[in-house]
Protein backbone atom coordinates (compact mmCIF):
# COMPACT_ATOMS: atom_id res chain seq x y z
CA UNK A 1 0.00 0.00 0.00
CA UNK A 2 1.27 3.39 -0.67
CA UNK A 3 1.10 6.57 1.83
CA UNK A 4 1.64 9.93 -0.22
CA UNK A 5 3.31 12.81 1.75
CA UNK A 6 3.82 16.23 0.50
CA UNK A 7 6.82 17.24 2.35
CA UNK A 8 8.61 14.41 3.42
CA UNK A 9 12.02 15.73 5.35
CA UNK A 10 9.58 17.71 7.29
CA UNK A 11 8.22 17.63 10.85
CA UNK A 12 5.15 18.53 9.57
CA UNK A 13 3.99 14.94 8.94
CA UNK A 14 6.70 13.35 10.62
CA UNK A 15 4.14 10.68 12.77
CA UNK A 16 3.11 9.25 9.30
CA UNK A 17 6.58 8.79 8.47
CA UNK A 18 7.60 7.47 11.75
CA UNK A 19 4.23 4.95 11.65
CA UNK A 20 6.10 3.56 8.35
CA UNK A 21 9.76 3.61 8.86
CA UNK A 22 9.80 2.41 12.79
CA UNK A 23 7.60 -0.81 11.74
CA UNK A 24 3.89 -0.01 12.75
CA UNK A 25 2.15 0.06 9.87
CA UNK A 26 3.79 -3.51 9.67
CA UNK A 27 2.91 -4.68 13.26
CA UNK A 28 -0.94 -3.96 12.46
CA UNK A 29 -0.59 -6.03 9.30
CA UNK A 30 -0.16 -3.46 6.56
CA UNK A 31 2.39 -3.03 4.14
CA UNK A 32 3.33 0.29 3.22
CA UNK A 33 5.68 2.25 1.68
CA UNK A 34 5.84 6.25 2.14
CA UNK A 35 6.26 8.70 -0.57
CA UNK A 36 6.85 12.15 -1.48
CA UNK A 37 3.81 13.25 -4.09
CA UNK A 38 4.44 17.47 -4.18
CA UNK A 39 2.28 19.49 -3.52
CA UNK A 40 -0.50 18.66 -0.96
CA UNK A 41 -3.28 19.15 -4.23
CA UNK A 42 -1.36 16.65 -5.93
CA UNK A 43 -1.44 14.36 -2.78
CA UNK A 44 -4.82 14.25 -2.62
CA UNK A 45 -5.50 13.86 -6.07
CA UNK A 46 -3.73 10.88 -6.39
CA UNK A 47 -5.43 9.40 -3.63
CA UNK A 48 -8.84 10.48 -5.12
CA UNK A 49 -7.76 8.47 -8.36
CA UNK A 50 -6.60 5.54 -6.51
CA UNK A 51 -2.61 5.92 -6.97
CA UNK A 52 -2.23 6.00 -3.18
CA UNK A 53 -4.05 4.30 -0.36
CA UNK A 54 -3.62 7.11 2.24
CA UNK A 55 -2.49 10.70 1.98
CA UNK A 56 -0.33 12.17 5.47
CA UNK A 57 -1.58 16.00 4.97
CA UNK A 58 -3.55 19.18 5.43
CA UNK A 59 -6.95 18.44 6.41
CA UNK A 60 -8.40 21.44 4.40
CA UNK A 61 -5.92 20.04 1.03
CA UNK A 62 -8.35 17.25 0.76
CA UNK A 63 -11.05 20.05 -0.92
CA UNK A 64 -8.43 20.39 -3.62
CA UNK A 65 -9.42 16.91 -4.79
CA UNK A 66 -12.80 15.96 -2.99
CA UNK A 67 -15.19 18.69 -3.14
CA UNK A 68 -17.33 19.05 0.66
CA UNK A 69 -14.67 16.35 1.47
CA UNK A 70 -17.48 14.03 -0.16
CA UNK A 71 -15.58 10.57 -1.01
CA UNK A 72 -12.46 11.18 1.60
CA UNK A 73 -12.54 10.68 5.45
CA UNK A 74 -9.75 11.65 7.80
CA UNK A 75 -9.00 9.15 10.04
CA UNK A 76 -6.66 10.64 12.86
CA UNK A 77 -4.72 14.36 13.57
CA UNK A 78 -0.89 13.53 12.87
CA UNK A 79 -0.99 16.31 15.60
CA UNK A 80 -2.98 19.16 16.99
CA UNK A 81 -3.35 22.64 14.79
CA UNK A 82 -1.53 24.70 12.07
CA UNK A 83 2.01 23.36 12.08
CA UNK A 84 3.52 26.42 9.73
CA UNK A 85 6.04 28.85 11.20
CA UNK A 86 6.36 32.52 9.80
CA UNK A 87 10.12 33.48 9.41
CA UNK A 88 11.75 36.14 7.74
CA UNK A 89 15.24 37.13 7.29
CA UNK A 90 17.31 38.07 10.43
CA UNK A 91 18.87 41.04 8.53
CA UNK A 92 15.17 42.81 8.71
CA UNK A 93 15.11 42.75 12.11
CA UNK A 94 11.32 41.98 12.14
CA UNK A 95 10.15 41.70 15.79
CA UNK A 96 8.00 38.49 16.96
CA UNK A 97 4.53 39.33 15.43
CA UNK A 98 5.17 42.24 13.70
CA UNK A 99 2.97 41.77 11.00
CA UNK A 100 2.62 45.64 10.02
CA UNK A 101 6.19 45.11 8.95
CA UNK A 102 5.89 42.53 6.09
CA UNK A 103 5.00 45.13 4.12
CA UNK A 104 6.54 45.04 0.53
CA UNK A 105 7.98 41.68 1.55
CA UNK A 106 8.36 38.72 -0.39
CA UNK A 107 7.35 35.78 1.48
CA UNK A 108 7.64 31.81 0.12
CA UNK A 109 4.83 29.28 0.57
CA UNK A 110 3.48 26.25 -0.98
CA UNK A 111 0.48 25.72 -2.63
CA UNK A 112 -2.35 25.14 -0.36
CA UNK A 113 -0.12 25.77 2.77
CA UNK A 114 -0.07 29.68 1.59
CA UNK A 115 -3.81 29.57 2.55
CA UNK A 116 -3.02 29.94 5.85
CA UNK A 117 -1.18 32.61 5.68
CA UNK A 118 -3.08 34.80 3.69
CA UNK A 119 -6.22 33.93 5.98
CA UNK A 120 -4.01 34.85 8.99
CA UNK A 121 -2.94 38.28 7.30
CA UNK A 122 -6.53 38.78 6.76
CA UNK A 123 -8.07 38.51 10.06
CA UNK A 124 -4.73 40.80 11.53
CA UNK A 125 -6.57 42.78 9.77
CA UNK A 126 -3.91 43.09 6.38
CA UNK A 127 -4.37 42.87 3.00
CA UNK A 128 -1.07 41.21 0.74
CA UNK A 129 -2.19 43.43 -2.11
CA UNK A 130 -2.96 46.51 -0.58
CA UNK A 131 -0.13 46.18 1.64
CA UNK A 132 2.47 45.18 -1.25
CA UNK A 133 3.48 41.41 0.57
CA UNK A 134 4.04 39.16 -2.12
CA UNK A 135 2.82 35.56 -1.21
CA UNK A 136 4.46 33.03 -4.10
CA UNK A 137 5.86 29.47 -4.38
CA UNK A 138 9.47 29.70 -4.02
CA UNK A 139 11.50 29.74 -7.11
CA UNK A 140 12.74 25.80 -7.97
CA UNK A 141 10.56 24.14 -4.85
CA UNK A 142 9.27 20.71 -6.51
CA UNK A 143 9.91 18.46 -3.90
CA UNK A 144 10.77 19.10 -0.20
CA UNK A 145 9.39 22.71 -0.10
CA UNK A 146 10.95 23.38 3.19
CA UNK A 147 14.96 22.59 2.25
CA UNK A 148 13.73 25.19 -0.57
CA UNK A 149 12.42 27.41 1.18
CA UNK A 150 15.58 27.66 3.91
CA UNK A 151 18.35 27.86 0.78
CA UNK A 152 16.11 30.46 -0.96
CA UNK A 153 16.24 32.45 2.52
CA UNK A 154 19.87 32.14 2.41
CA UNK A 155 19.96 33.03 -1.04
CA UNK A 156 18.78 36.31 -0.56
CA UNK A 157 15.70 35.14 -3.44
CA UNK A 158 13.18 35.80 -0.68
CA UNK A 159 12.41 37.62 2.33
CA UNK A 160 10.69 34.98 4.53
CA UNK A 161 9.61 32.03 3.95
CA UNK A 162 5.56 30.48 5.71
CA UNK A 163 7.03 26.66 5.86
CA UNK A 164 7.62 23.76 8.41
CA UNK A 165 9.55 23.29 11.56
CA UNK A 166 12.56 22.11 9.74
CA UNK A 167 13.12 24.51 7.51
CA UNK A 168 12.49 27.22 10.29
CA UNK A 169 15.05 25.30 12.37
CA UNK A 170 17.52 25.21 9.72
CA UNK A 171 16.90 29.42 8.94
CA UNK A 172 17.41 30.02 12.45
CA UNK A 173 20.19 28.29 13.82
CA UNK A 174 22.04 29.13 10.63
CA UNK A 175 21.15 32.57 11.75
CA UNK A 176 19.42 33.60 8.25
CA UNK A 177 16.18 33.85 9.53
CA UNK A 178 14.24 34.32 13.26
CA UNK A 179 11.07 33.32 13.75
CA UNK A 180 7.79 36.21 13.39
CA UNK A 181 4.87 33.82 13.89
CA UNK A 182 5.14 30.39 15.79
CA UNK A 183 0.96 29.87 15.78
CA UNK A 184 0.68 26.48 17.54
CA UNK A 185 2.91 28.46 20.45
CA UNK A 186 0.69 31.02 20.54
CA UNK A 187 1.50 33.82 17.83
CA UNK A 188 -0.93 35.25 15.64
CA UNK A 189 -4.74 36.25 15.68
CA UNK A 190 -7.38 34.32 17.52
CA UNK A 191 -8.52 31.45 15.97
CA UNK A 192 -5.83 30.74 13.73
CA UNK A 193 -4.63 27.36 15.08
CA UNK A 194 -7.88 25.83 14.30
CA UNK A 195 -7.34 27.03 10.75
CA UNK A 196 -6.03 23.58 9.76
CA UNK A 197 -4.10 20.55 11.08
CA UNK A 198 -2.07 17.41 9.72
CA UNK A 199 -4.13 14.44 9.07
CA UNK A 200 -3.84 10.80 7.98
CA UNK A 201 -6.68 10.31 5.35
CA UNK A 202 -8.29 7.57 2.93
CA UNK A 203 -10.87 7.21 0.87
CA UNK A 204 -14.77 6.12 1.72
CA UNK A 205 -14.13 3.67 -1.09
CA UNK A 206 -11.39 1.68 1.27
CA UNK A 207 -13.25 2.39 4.12
CA UNK A 208 -16.09 0.66 3.00
CA UNK A 209 -14.22 -2.32 1.30
CA UNK A 210 -11.85 -2.66 4.09
CA UNK A 211 -12.49 -1.03 7.36
CA UNK A 212 -9.73 -3.03 8.89
CA UNK A 213 -7.39 -1.54 6.87
CA UNK A 214 -8.27 1.92 7.74
CA UNK A 215 -8.26 0.90 11.27
CA UNK A 216 -4.98 -0.87 11.45
CA UNK A 217 -3.33 2.30 9.65
CA UNK A 218 -5.01 4.70 12.37
CA UNK A 219 -3.58 2.26 15.42
CA UNK A 220 -0.31 2.16 13.55
CA UNK A 221 -0.45 6.32 13.17
CA UNK A 222 -1.32 6.09 16.95
CA UNK A 223 1.66 3.84 18.18
CA UNK A 224 3.79 5.95 16.48
CA UNK A 225 2.49 9.31 18.22
CA UNK A 226 3.17 6.97 21.43
CA UNK A 227 6.58 5.56 20.55
CA UNK A 228 7.86 8.81 20.14
CA UNK A 229 6.44 10.77 22.74
CA UNK A 230 8.10 7.80 24.80
CA UNK A 231 11.46 8.49 23.66
CA UNK A 232 11.57 11.53 21.00
CA UNK A 233 15.25 10.16 20.41
CA UNK A 234 13.62 7.71 18.09
CA UNK A 235 13.15 10.10 15.34
CA UNK A 236 16.65 10.56 14.53
CA UNK A 237 15.87 6.29 13.71
CA UNK A 238 13.31 7.84 11.06
CA UNK A 239 15.81 10.35 10.03
CA UNK A 240 18.90 8.19 8.87
CA UNK A 241 16.37 6.16 6.92
CA UNK A 242 14.96 9.05 4.99
CA UNK A 243 17.18 12.34 5.35
CA UNK A 244 19.99 13.68 4.42
CA UNK A 245 22.67 14.24 7.42
CA UNK A 246 21.92 17.82 8.70
CA UNK A 247 18.61 17.09 9.16
CA UNK A 248 18.73 14.07 10.65
CA UNK A 249 20.61 15.34 13.38
CA UNK A 250 18.17 18.15 13.54
CA UNK A 251 14.63 16.04 13.58
CA UNK A 252 14.77 14.70 17.25
CA UNK A 253 15.06 18.27 18.71
CA UNK A 254 11.75 19.30 16.51
CA UNK A 255 9.86 16.38 17.18
CA UNK A 256 10.84 17.01 21.66
CA UNK A 257 9.41 20.42 21.06
CA UNK A 258 6.36 19.14 19.00
CA UNK A 259 5.37 15.74 21.95
CA UNK A 260 2.57 18.01 23.34
CA UNK A 261 0.64 18.34 19.41
CA UNK A 262 0.61 14.93 19.43
CA UNK A 263 -2.88 13.53 19.76
CA UNK A 264 -4.91 11.62 17.16
CA UNK A 265 -8.25 12.68 18.17
CA UNK A 266 -10.06 15.05 15.60
CA UNK A 267 -12.71 16.76 17.73
CA UNK A 268 -15.97 18.80 16.65
CA UNK A 269 -14.34 21.99 17.12
CA UNK A 270 -11.21 21.62 15.12
CA UNK A 271 -13.55 20.78 12.17
CA UNK A 272 -15.99 23.51 12.48
CA UNK A 273 -13.08 25.59 12.59
CA UNK A 274 -11.24 23.88 9.50
CA UNK A 275 -14.87 24.36 7.46
CA UNK A 276 -14.93 27.99 8.52
CA UNK A 277 -11.66 28.60 7.27
CA UNK A 278 -12.52 27.07 4.18
CA UNK A 279 -15.53 28.73 3.58
CA UNK A 280 -13.55 32.38 4.19
CA UNK A 281 -11.27 30.97 1.59
CA UNK A 282 -14.28 29.72 -0.59
CA UNK A 283 -12.92 26.76 -1.18
CA UNK A 284 -15.94 24.99 0.74
CA UNK A 285 -19.18 26.47 -0.33
CA UNK A 286 -21.80 24.04 1.92
CA UNK A 287 -21.73 23.22 5.41
CA UNK A 288 -20.73 19.35 5.82
CA UNK A 289 -21.09 17.90 9.17
CA UNK A 290 -18.96 16.60 11.33
CA UNK A 291 -19.70 12.94 11.02
CA UNK A 292 -19.21 13.42 6.78
CA UNK A 293 -15.33 14.61 7.27
CA UNK A 294 -14.20 12.79 10.13
CA UNK A 295 -14.31 8.58 9.92
CA UNK A 296 -16.22 8.10 13.85
CA UNK A 297 -16.28 5.26 13.63
CA UNK A 298 -12.55 4.11 14.47
CA UNK A 299 -12.29 7.02 17.11
CA UNK A 300 -12.46 4.95 19.88
CA UNK A 301 -8.45 4.42 18.69
CA UNK A 302 -7.59 7.65 19.17
CA UNK A 303 -6.75 7.04 22.60
CA UNK A 304 -5.05 3.83 22.22
CA UNK A 305 -2.11 2.94 24.78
Amino acid sequence: MRLAIPDLISNSYFTALAAAELGHFARHGLDVQAELIFPVDRAYEALRDGEVDFVAGAAHGALAAFPAWRGVKLLGALAQGMYWFLVMRADLGIARGDLAALAGKRIGAAPWVEMGLRRLLSDAGLDPAEDGITIAPVPGATTNFGLTAAQALQDGKIDGFWANGMATEIAVTSGTGSIVLDVRRGDGPAGCFDYTFGALATTERLIQKSPEVAAAALAALVDAQAELRADPSRATVVGEGRFPPRETGLIAQIVARDLPYYDAAISEKAIAQVARFARALGILDKDVHYRDIVATEFSHLWSRR
